[in-house]
């Protein structure tokens, strides 16, 4: 098996691309061309080099159908080794990253196109609900009871907060820090700082949660060009070399029907493991983590899962600025979920993103300490899947 690395990517800020004033709207194709053109400019590449083009579902909201061969045409690329669309949960943007790596490490593409772009900000609130229902748990059972994902992260916080005696302003403090990280980045929804008072005094939305705790709605594209070892050092110019890779399912769809540590991510712990064995590196080696977490209660218990801190640390310890761009462990240096913003089939995508940038040098005014090594984690369900991937800079 040969490596894979990352040549070029391209990424526009994640927005309201769907609510544009009169004359400035764009479709969801015309805006994966441009990020797919921004990518194929950094890697010094053209259509006629890409081998296979791998596309993160767009999601339910997309009219087109069959996205992924229209798209590919609408490109111009005559493929060599796959066109396909994979769809994934939350965890869909990692899989058309992973999935591109597999089509070079294997031999099949030299190289591959991984795109996603996912408009959600046009879709009324209630259509947008009853979606949100009908993913969540078993449609005859579950999803009755109209428990929506970040109702779920709300009882883990609540439960967080009752389990370690954490304040209530603890836990509220890593919307602060992602938001001061976010503030320096161009790709960001939200780049207004935030103090403590004002997210602990925001709208609830879910208790103990408030508006600055859940990710907004949001619009995003992102493209990336995967490539052989061989041929990014070819190349001549900067790349990222992908180490290694871990993946765990726990066997649960969304909310388990089985008593369990809600507390504990299982997933993320084998995935991460894995990873880092697969890579050859330890956890101590990684300079920043792009972590999956839609609200602040996930980056608490996602640092834990990892063993950054011990359990009921988490959150202290993102209030105590150890998981600021300037610390041991940066977690989220794009600003995360939260305030990078989050349109969920790419959100991997852009966390890939952040972690290439940081690794080139290039993250301006968040730039973290150690450049040599980074990890990027998405999930599926409530962790009931965790996909990480080791990444390395070489200049």
């Amino acid at each position: 098996m040969r490596r894979a690395a990352i040549l070029g990517y391209g990424a526009v800020p994640v927005g309201s691309y769907q609510r544009a004033p009169a004359g400035a709207e764009v479709l969801e194709h015309e805006l994966a061309t441009e990020v797919v053109l921004q990518a194929a400019q950094m890697a010094g590449l053209s259509k006629e080099d890409i081998d296979g083009v791998v596309v993160a579902h767009p999601g339910d909201h997309t009219r087109q159908g069959y996205f992924h061969t229209f798209l590919t045409a609408h490109l111009g690329i005559r493929a060599r080794a796959t066109v396909i669309q994979v769809l994934g949960n939350g965890m869909t943007g990692g899989h058309a990253f992973d999935i591109a790596l597999q089509q070079v490490t294997s031999g099949q593409a030299d190289c591959v196109l991984s795109v996603g772009v996912h408009f959600e900000t046009g879709i009324p609130t209630a259509q947008h609900l009853d979606y949100s229902i009908r993913l969540t748990g078993d449609v005859d059972f579950q999803s009755v009871f109209g428990a929506v994902p970040i109702a779920w992260y709300a009882m883990d916080a609540q439960r967080y907060l009752h389990e370690y005696r954490v304040p209530r302003a603890t836990l509220a403090s890593i919307a602060v820090k992602n938001r001061s990280h976010a503030v320096a980045n161009p790709l960001a929804q939200f780049r207004t700082p935030i103090t403590l008072d004002e997210v602990l005094n925001a709208r609830p939305i879910v208790e103990p949660l408030g508006l600055l705790e859940v990710p907004g709605r949001a619009d995003g594209a992102v493209a990336l060009l995967i490539v052989s070892e061989d041929m990014a050092r070819a190349s001549g110019r900067p790349y990222v070399l992908v180490l290694g890779r871990g993946f765990e399912h726990e066997g649960l769809h969304q909310i388990s029907d089985q008593p369990g540590d809600t507390l504990s991510y299982a997933s993320l712990q084998g995935a991460s493991t894995r990873a880092l064995t697969d890579a050859g590196v330890s956890l101590e080696d990684i300079g920043t983590f792009q972590v999956y977490a839609p609200c602040t209660i996930v980056e608490a218990l996602g640092t834990e899962a990892l063993g950054l801190f011990e359990r009921g640390r988490g959150a202290a310890a993102a209030a105590a600025g150890d998981t600021r761009f300037d610390a041991r462990y940066p977690v989220n240096t794009c600003g995360g979920c939260l305030s990078r913003g989050h349109p969920p089939e790419v959100t991997p995508l852009y966390d890939v993103v952040e972690a290439v940038t940081q690794l080139h040098g290039r993250a301006s005014g968040r730039q973290v300490l150690r450049r040599e090594f980074a990890m990027t984690i998405s999930e599926l369900g409530k962790y009931n899947a965790a996909l990480v991937h080791i990444l390395e800079g070489k200049a």
